[in-house]
């Protein structure tokens, strides 16, 4: 029998599984790690922290996703470093596995600007257990401000700061803003949610600081209307369990919200290269790794620099282009043809506020308000992976648009939410289901909207 080229992906986010895809008839024997069972939607995972989707709508299980593809297995397990002379990836329990070539594309984690005691009073939003624990945070906020005993301690809990205006910022003031002014707005006796105060903070001089200036003003005004505070060009100076702090200005609040900052997986430091100060790895034209063109790196991990000068953003879509990218040059080698530098196609980005509010650009072209918004929901079901999670979020849009009702409002320890998302995880993996057997579409197209720094 001849022997396969063993390509091994780590990481089952985006770049990962639509590498994986590309190759399913190529002769490559691929085996796909991570340290989760199942590929994560990540831009839309603010709507599970706001309650607007289960987290079962926006995660499939691997294996159940990728169980008809012949070349490809799945492993779960944590790696944690690279023998890059033998060629082997590293399992923290002692494991190692075999490689001819190697794609690393892990994703990227929070960055607190060497303030890491900051992420226990404001926590982040990368994994499932994240949005959980946002989610929980929101809603006994609201609970213990009804039962608070005093004024002060109302408004403290009534208070909501969100660090950070980019997507992930913007989206989130706006989902919070809907559900005090209008999901809770009549459910309680001794507050009146709708005199919440949402406060969102961003340092630069303008939200969504890499959209046009025409539509940075646009969305403020939209926050604005929907009853968000915006401050831009201020810094937030301290995180405690008493607030945040704004130069000398102290902010009482329980709840405080991070998306101002993202670093690349702690993983890029055991490749053993240059790192940018993100911690992305500076790769060549091709995404492979400088004296080891056998190592592709991809997604949020990979530092790739445009015609201008200026990084790829960490989006979706890019990640997307990447791991195609990678795995077209896979089948180059395999054919003894050169590869091929990667060149990013930017069609558009989109970032959502609220009900009926967004912004966007699509080549000159500026959206905003209604247009923007149906086109975002229209992009994030066609990315959603699966028929079931594509229906079933359709359908729960469609009734939070009829009603302003939000029906993943459970208030449980995080721990025990994530088992609850674990179990209906497994029973999908056993069922089977048909639903999530769509595969991805052969080309893809690949607008710039992802909801969160990728």
């Amino acid at each position: 029998m001849e022997p396969k080229h063993r390509l091994v992906i780590v990481g089952a986010g985006f770049a990962g599984l639509y590498a994986a895809r590309k190759l399913k008839r190529a002769k490559v024997a691929i085996t796909l790690v991570d340290r989760r069972n199942h590929h994560l939607f990540q831009p839309l995972l603010y709507q599970v922290a706001t309650a607007g989707l289960s987290p079962a709508d926006i995660a499939v299980p691997t294996r159940t996703f990728l169980r008809k593809q012949k070349n490809l297995d799945v492993v779960l397990g944590e790696v944690v470093a690279f023998d890059l002379h033998d060629r082997r990836v590293l399992f923290g329990d002692g494991r190692s596995l075999p490689y001819d070539e190697l794609l690393v594309a892990t994703g990227a984690t929070h960055s607190y600007f060497g303030k890491p005691e900051w992420a226990r009073y404001a926590p982040g939003l990368k994994t499932v257990e994240d949005a959980l624990e946002i989610r929980r945070r929101v809603f006994v906020a609201f609970e213990e401000a009804d039962r608070a005993a005093n004024a002060q301690e109302k408004e403290s809990l009534l208070t909501f700061a969100i660090v950070g205006g980019g997507p992930t910022g913007v989206e989130l003031a706006g989902a919070l803003a809907e559900i005090a002014r209008h999901t809770l707005a009549t459910e309680f006796r001794r507050i009146d949610p709708r005199r919440s105060r949402i406060i969102l903070i961003e340092g630069r001089d303008q939200l969504l600081p890499t959209y046009a200036p025409d539509l940075s003003e646009s969305a403020r005004r939209q926050l604005e209307h929907m009853g968000v505070e915006v401050r831009t060009g201020t810094m937030v100076t301290n995180i405690d369990a008493q607030g945040v702090l704004i130069g000398d200005e102290h902010i009482s609040t329980r709840t405080v919200l991070w998306g101002a900052g993202v670093a690349a997986s702690p993983l890029a430091r055991a490749l053993s290269t240059p790192l940018d100060r993100a911690g992305r790895v500076k790769v060549n034209a091709d995404l492979t790794l400088p004296r080891h063109e056998e190592i592709h790196v991809a997604g949020d991990l990979a530092l790739v620099l445009q015609e201008d000068g200026t990084p790829v953003p960490g989006v979706a879509p890019a990640a997307i282009q990447q791991g195609l990218h990678v795995a077209r040059n896979v089948l180059r080698s395999l054919r003894g043809k050169p590869r091929r530098p990667f060149h990013y196609r930017n069609k558009g980005i989109l970032a959502t506020i609220g009900r009926a509010h967004a912004v966007g650009q699509v080549g000159p072209f500026h959206v905003k308000g209604f247009i923007a918004w149906v086109s975002w929901l229209l992009i994030h079901i066609y990315f959603l992976i699966g028929f079931r999670n594509r229906l079933m979020v359709m359908l729960q849009w469609a009734w939070h648009y009829a009603t302003f009702r939000r029906g993943s409002r459970l208030i449980v320890d995080t721990a025990e939410q994530w088992q609850l998302v674990a179990a209906d995880i497994m029973r999908r993996t056993h069922e089977g289901e048909r639903s999530l057997e769509t595969p991805f579409p052969s080309n893809p197209p690949e607008p710039e909207s992802t909801g969160a720094p990728h």
